[in-house]
Order: C-alpha cells, then sequence, then structure tokens
C-alpha cells in the first residue's frame, strides 16, 4: 500500500504509474476524493468540539449565576447529535479511504520494462546450453519411467492436481531442498519454517486479496487461510512491530508447503507436476532499509542463478514488464527454465522488490535516526521443488528413459548417478 503522503503530495505519479499499467486512474482518483472528505470531516469535528467546549463552559457560568440555561441545554444535546454522526461519517470516510488505497498497485521502478502483458517482457541474460535429442519425452512421461509419481491415486484422494512422490524422485526433492538451504545458510540467511495458515489481516497486509484470494484455500468457519508461499508468513511476522536494522538486512530462507487452486485453464505442458495444487518451496526473504534494497533485490536473483547454474538446467532471466508485474512488486524478474518436450521457456523463479509497499500495509517500521520509517521487503523463489524437478527430468533425461541427477545433488542421495526407468 502507498503511504497518504504520495496521494496527496505526489498523485501525477500514482497517476502516471496507473496509465502504464493500464489501469484507470480512477483507482486513485477515489482515494483522493475520500481523503478530502475525511480531512473535511476531521475539520468539521474540530469545529463541534470546540463549539461544544464554548457551550460547556457557558452552562457552568449560568449555573453560577442561577440563571436558567435550559436553552443552552437544547443546543448541547442538538451539538451532540452533530458530533455524534460526524464520528461516524469521518470513521467511514477513512474505512472506504483505505479500503480503496489497499488496491492502487505499488508505484513501478523507471526502468520497468513498458508492455501490455507477457510479451512485453525483455530477455535479460541466458544460461546455460540446450541439449541436442530428436526426441524428446515429456516430464509427465518420465514420472511414469521412473516410477516417481502417482498422479492416478492422488487424484483419487485428494482430486486433480495433487500426487504422491515416490522412491528415488521423493529422496531428489529433499536434495533440491537441502541443496538450496545449504547455499543460502552459507550467505547468511536464517532458516526458518513459517506457519501454513495465516488470518486475513495478516494475509492483506502482504497481498491485494482482491487479487489473490481466488488462488488460496479458505479454512471453512475459521479466519484461516493456507498459504501460498512462506513470502506471506515470513514478512507478515513483524506486523504493527518497530524492528531493528542496525545490523543489516534481515535475510530468511523459508522452508514451507504450499496451497494454491491454480484455477483457470492450462495447455498440456503443465500437467505432471508443473502446475499442482500443493508444492514444496525454499524462498529468500529480505527486510532491509531502502537504500539497501536495490542491491538486495541483485542478491536474491543472483543466489537464484546461481542454484539454477549448479543444477546445469539451461534457463534464461526474465524483466517483467508493466502488464505483468502485477499489484505489489515495484521491479520483477523472472527465472525461465527450457522446456525442450514443449520447445518452451517456463517460469520456475520470481524476485520481487516491493520496496515499502508491504510494510505500509502492515504497519511494520525501523528505526531511524529521526524517528522510525518504513522498511523496503523483496522476495524470491530460491526452488520450487515440483518445478524444479520437472525441468530436471526432462533436461537430464537419457534415450532409454533414465534421469541424470545433478551433481550437485547426488551427495544428498548416497552418491547415486542416475534415476534409472523401470
Amino acid at each position: 500500500m502507498l503511504e497518504m503522503k504520495v496521494f496527496r503530495e505526489s498523485p501525477e505519479k500514482i497517476l502516471e504509474d496507473l496509465k502504464k499499467r493500464n489501469l484507470s486512474e480512477n483507482l486513485a482518483s477515489d482515494v483522493i476524493d475520500l481523503d478530502n472528505r475525511w480531512r473535511t470531516l476531521i475539520e468539521k469535528g474540530n469545529r463541534l468540539r470546540a463549539k461544544r467546549n464554548v457551550i460547556s463552559k457557558s452552562i457552568g457560568e449560568l449555573k453560577k449565576e442561577g440563571q436558567d440555561f435550559s436553552e443552552v441545554l437544547k443546543d448541547m444535546a442538538k451539538l451532540k447529535e452533530d458530533l455524534n454522526l460526524n464520528e461516524k461519517e469521518t470513521e467511514e470516510a477513512l474505512r472506504l479511504r483505505d479500503s480503496k488505497r489497499m488496491i492502487v498497485p505499488n508505484l513501478l521502478d523507471n526502468e520497468v520494462p513498458i508492455g501490455k502483458d507477457e510479451d512485453g517482457n525483455i530477455e535479460v541474460s541466458l544460461y546455460g546450453t540446450k541439449n541436442k535429442r530428436e526426441k524428446w519425452l515429456s516430464h509427465q512421461e518420465i514420472l511414469e519411467k521412473i516410477n516417481g509419481a502417482d498422479l492416478k491415486r492422488a487424484a483419487k484422494v485428494s482430486g486433480r492436481r495433487f500426487y504422491f512422490l515416490t522412491g528415488d524422485l521423493a529422496r531428489l526433492e529433499l536434495a533440491l531442498i537441502n541443496f538450496s538451504v545449504e547455499l543460502l545458510c552459507e550467505k547468511g540467511y536464517n532458516l526458518t519454517t513459517p506457519p501454513f495458515l495465516m488470518n486475513r489481516e495478516a494475509y492483506e497486509g502482504v497481498v491485494d486479496l482482491n487479487d489473490f484470494e481466488d488462488v488460496m484455500y479458505k479454512i471453512d468457519n475459521h479466519d484461516l487461510y493456507l498459504i501460498a508461499t512462506s513470502e506471506h508468513p515470513l514478512t507478515a511476522r513483524f506486523k504493527n512491530e518497530i524492528i531493528e536494522l542496525k545490523e543489516g538486512p534481515l535475510k530468511y530462507a523459508g522452508i514451507s508447503t504450499n496451497f494454491r487452486k491454480e484455477v483457470g485453464a492450462h495447455g498440456i505442458s503443465d500437467r505432471g507436476i508443473w502446475r499442482v495444487h500443493q508444492f514444496s518451496k525454499v524462498e529468500q526473504v529480505i527486510i532491509c532499509k531502502p537504500e539497501d534494497s536495490e542491491e538486495m533485490h541483485d542478491e536474491i536473483l543472483n543466489n537464484a542463478i546461481n542454484i539454477f547454474e549448479k543444477l546445469e538446467i539451461p534457463f534464461r532471466v526474465i524483466d517483467i514488464c508493466t502488464g505483468d508485474i502485477g499489484t505489489v512488486a515495484a521491479r520483477k524478474y523472472d527465472i525461465e527454465a527450457w522446456m525442450p518436450s514443449s520447445n518452451k521457456w517456463k517460469e520456475v523463479v520470481s524476485a520481487s522488490n516491493c520496496r515499502s509497499y508491504q510494510s505500509v500495509r502492515l504497519n511494520m517500521r525501523y528505526r531511524t535516526k529521526e524517528g522510525t520509517s518504513f522498511p523496503h521487503t523483496l522476495n524470491s523463489t530460491a526452488v520450487a521443488t515440483t518445478r524444479a524437478l520437472a525441468a530436471i527430468l526432462e533436461n537430464n533425461q537419457t534415450d532409454n528413459g533414465d534421469v541424470v541427477i545433478p551433481k550437485v545433488l547426488r551427495k544428498w542421495m548416497g552418491n547415486q548417478e542416475i534415476i534409472e526407468a523401470k
């Protein structure tokens, strides 16, 4: 959420930003109009209270002098009615203003490419070499060959887009988690397992639920949602707190099981374990001073690049454009892995700098010499296991359907080199 001072002092910045995003200017003008109404009502309330004080003093003086003050009491009664009404109107104007403010997206960095949709995203860099082969099996076909997942029985007990990971593939998932956790912990990230459920108020501090609620699972009869990523509880953890950043940014590596509805139509290449309702992920979350956030954005992106370089999967880095960036991020990069069976680049990592957007929503501050200010928050996937597994299966397949285990993962698999087709 943007600070109110931006709406009051620099509304043109917001209007320009909404234009870049192809969104209506009314998103901002509604907030400005309601803020003006709220401030007018505050001023009216102050005048009414001042008048009440005068009348109260007048009643006291009339009492002392033994004079009739019945008419003045009528004025006071009317004034109390007006004041009660003013307080209700003031409270409602503030509630409406802030509910409208919650849906105004973050201000984009100037460097964000202009574009209407994902076609406007720009390739920044390319890593690795695509293997050459006449025929590529999809990761779903390889899953069947190596007996790595049981999708049919998972559908029987949980529904579509769930899975049992089995045998060597289950071990490979744990190897991916251990590998990425080790890399991040060596870089000073604090390993954290968060709660897998969050209440609505905390969730509204990190996402626009108008955008995001359709993706999430709500627990019936409880004010709780299953988390979609550990970024959300790790950031919301410091809601309504003043934190210390004297010794540098707070850096977390979050491990969680995540839950998403993944609504909408998806292509054949999304089958198998690519687009699922439940998946494990190691996430990077940083909370820092504003002057450090660009450097921290580079850091979390480079950490993810380092992971996929070590996995030896061909991938590219994409600078996400204005029409595809979403509500919360001011700047976002994606990493897309090469999926040879579909001849497509597909997203495996998102790395976002949210600036102060989430901390304002959360009322999270840090101490400064002058008092307190809003920190910047950043997040990035380190590894989302099912997508990384799918990329490994496709890029490391052999002619007979075996899968070569990436060298960096073998120490967690007893130095096993191959997952053999059954």
